[in-house]
């Protein structure tokens, strides 16, 4: 088995008032079903690692987790190594029920925004409402990065962890770096 790459190789940019780095390869299942299903819940936990989130939410620990992405839609992570061995265990336990679980790793990308000014960024690029008392670590959010659909959550304060299209990751990253140029602060989230 050849070793899985990264749509940008790695990318990353420095320079600006934020760090942009294109994350490693990560495992991704997006998992449909009826979500309050007891059976699905616990197979979801098992496949992610963690516990499950609330609505607008991601639970997730290093590479292992599981984020809300709809009424009836999570988003599991884990070790890109492990989605294979995960996803059919996800799929054996859910074989008696109503569900759909996709290995969506290699048709997606992954990025980090990070330092002080990340929220800034972040906030030029998506119609969300990221002030700290509205936006805070753990909230999830399916929505737009400029031109592109995306998703992102906060880790923790002052960094941003994103998945997009694999297909948009140079433009992703682009509009990012653009967003994050030395000299482009706004203000607005500080005091």
């Amino acid at each position: 088995m050849s070793e899985p790459v990264t749509a940008l190789m790695g990318a990353e940019d420095k320079v600006g008032i934020a760090t942009i780095t294109e994350g490693g390869p990560l495992g991704m299942i997006t998992l449909r079903g009826d979500l309050s299903d007891k059976a699905l819940k616990k197979a979801a936990v098992a496949a992610g690692g963690v516990t499950m989130p609330e609505q607008g939410h991601c639970n997730n620990e290093g590479e292992k987790g599981i984020a809300w992405m709809s009424p009836d839609e999570l988003l599991i992570m884990c070790p890109y190594v492990e989605v294979h061995d995960r996803l059919a265990d996800l799929q054996a336990k859910l074989a008696k029920g109503h569900a759909l679980a996709v290995n969506v790793s290699d048709a997606r990308a992954t990025f980090l925004v990070t330092g002080p000014r990340a929220r800034e960024v972040m906030g030029k690029l998506s119609p969300v409402d990221l002030h700290p008392d509205r936006f805070q670590p753990g909230m999830f959010r399916r929505t737009r990065l400029a031109q592109i659909p995306a998703a992102f959550w906060m880790p923790e304060e002052e960094t941003f962890q994103i998945v997009c299209f694999r297909s948009v990751a140079r433009y992703a990253f682009d509009v990012l770096k653009v967003a994050a140029q030395p000299g482009s602060e706004v203000g607005y989230f500080t005091s």
